[in-house]
């Protein structure tokens, strides 16, 4: 049975610490913390529209692994070691 997963921005981080410019010390701009993505049910190695390319390419095996069975949540966040953004996996089981 395949599965959509919804994907929920729940935090921006800034690791400030690790930034020698001052400039760079904001959190990511491509999201907002709350905002949702639904991945498909029928292809959902295809990225949401609107999300981010990089965090997609960190993100998208386990988005794929739920939409195919495997755990119905998940905490994970993309790589971006200076500005990470941490998102929360979902599947949902269309009723």
């Amino acid at each position: 049975m395949n599965y959509k997963v919804r994907i929920t921005v729940a935090k921006k981080l800034v690791n400030d610490d690790l930034i020698d410019d001052p400039a760079g010390r904001k959190p990511c701009p491509r999201f907002e913390i709350g905002q949702k993505f639904v991945a498909s049910k029928e292809m959902p190695w295809e990225m949401p529209p609107g999300f981010c390319g990089w965090a997609w390419a960190d993100i998208q095996k386990i988005v794929y692994g739920m939409a195919r069975g495997g755990p119905a949540k998940f905490v994970t966040c993309c790589t971006d070691g200076w500005h990470p953004v941490i998102f929360k996996l979902e599947r949902i089981v269309d009723q």
